[in-house]
């Protein structure tokens, strides 16, 4: 293996680390931020617990070769190994740069979208206006809308439920009981769906619908036994004990988060250190179309890089998330991963481009709305809504710059 070739193994090593750090200090806040926010967990038990589970779901479950470039985004016909080889370094790049800056500023955006964006601007420089697929590009602008949207109604009317069925019985705790270890066994039902639904997991071990469908479904009685198994002590210390309906709720909710958590690294992590493993087959001669088999040392790399993302810079966009849009209690917190994981689910089963960020966004602001408009910060929800719109054209414009400069480098 010549210099060259070890230059660029080393140069895609080095950036996927640095986008996955980009995620772990912006994204890893999804699935986090609200379990934090209502003091479920503490700030270091979060780092711990995301990143152990992003790297097991990088690692186990997150090991194919994402299609992006080929399928979604930019129409590589007619472009050669050595374009396309600068242009995902310059994609890349760009969208890790994008994410660091909107962590710095507090901001969750989507990580997905700015790689969206990056790609859409190599397309546009490389191939012109008719090698970007602009249907892609409205779905995502599309997102922007439906996503939080879904997000805020879902949590919104799961918040109202635990207020009807809870909050509003003579006996909260006995209440909470029963309908707590039902939430989080539904919770359990709707996130081992999918996982099991048409992924590459089930691909691997050849798992049909209906078996996926039975797995999730036990997966789920047995979440709420345990549920009820672990509440059974807990007795009301008078009858309105709210306190005790919210410390009940404070362990489920760590329930909730350890799955988004998981499932971000299971689906969201190999999207990013897919392209980067296309690099290196691109520098050898390979076609684009070629299989790749993503090197469990670069999901390893990745999962690692987020843990440390999320340890150095998480806190940031957590305090936004959990604290700063409006005040969240356990049961909203519940309310918000709720409502954010079934949004996630349906839009991914309907083919529907979405932001984990967007959802969780838009979850806090409905169980923020489901007490009243003025229990919600509408000027941090302006500064969040500016930067997912800038995203794609500031994403799209720095990869340009990016892929020119390299080009005249590497000549």
């Amino acid at each position: 293996m010549d210099l060259q070739l070890w230059l660029i193994i080393g140069g895609a090593g080095a950036i996927a680390f640095y986008m996955a750090w980009s995620i772990g200090a912006n994204d890893v806040a999804n699935s986090m931020a609200t379990a934090v926010g209502a003091k479920a967990i503490t700030f270091k038990q979060a780092v711990l617990i995301a990143g152990v589970l992003n790297i097991v779901g990088a690692v186990f479950v997150g090991g194919h070769v994402t299609d992006t470039v080929r399928k979604g985004v930019v129409d590589v016909t007619g472009l050669d190994s050595h374009t396309l080889l600068l242009g995902f370094v310059a994609s890349l790049l760009a969208a890790a740069i994008w994410v660091t800056i909107s962590t710095w500023k507090s901001m969750p955006i989507s990580t997905t979208h700015s790689i969206i964006g990056a790609l859409m601007g190599f397309g546009l420089i490389a191939g012109g206006t008719s090698s970007v697929l602009w249907d892609k590009i409205g779905a995502v602008a599309a997102s922007w809308i439906l996503s939080p949207i879904a997000g805020c109604i879902l949590a919104f009317i799961i918040f109202k439920l635990l207020v009807k069925t809870i909050f509003a019985k003579d006996e909260p705790v006995k209440a909470a009981k029963l309908v707590g270890p039902i939430l989080i066994g539904f919770t359990a039902f709707l996130i081992a769906s999918s996982l099991f639904l048409k992924t590459p997991l089930s691909k691997n071990y050849h798992i049909s619908d209906s078996e996926g469908l039975q797995i999730a479904a036990v997966i789920a009685v047995v979440v709420g036994i345990i549920g009820l198994f672990l509440l059974r002590k807990i007795q009301a210390k008078k009858k309105d004990d709210y306190h005790t309906v919210e410390g009940i709720f404070r362990k489920l909710q760590i329930v909730t988060s350890c799955y988004v958590a998981f499932a971000h690294g299971a689906n969201d992590v190999a999207n990013v250190i897919g392209p980067v493993a296309a690099i290196v087959p691109l520098a050898q001669g390979a076609d684009i179309g070629s299989k790749v088999d993503v090197p469990y040392a670069l999901l390893l790399l990745g999962g690692v890089g987020i843990a440390i993302g999320c340890l150095t810079w998480g806190r940031k966009v957590m305090r936004t998330v959990g604290s700063r849009i409006t005040s969240l209690t356990n049961t909203r917190g519940f309310s918000v991963d709720f409502g954010a994981a079934t949004t996630v689910l349906i839009a991914s089963k309907l083919g529907m481009p979405i932001s984990t960020s967007h959802t969780v966004v838009g979850a806090v602001i409905g169980v923020g709305l489901a007490r009243g408009l003025e229990a919600v910060d509408l000027s941090v929800i302006k500064k969040i809504v500016v930067s997912w719109v800038l995203t794609l054209p500031i994403a799209a414009g720095t990869s340009i710059g990016i892929f020119l400069m390299l080009r005249v480098i590497a000549g």
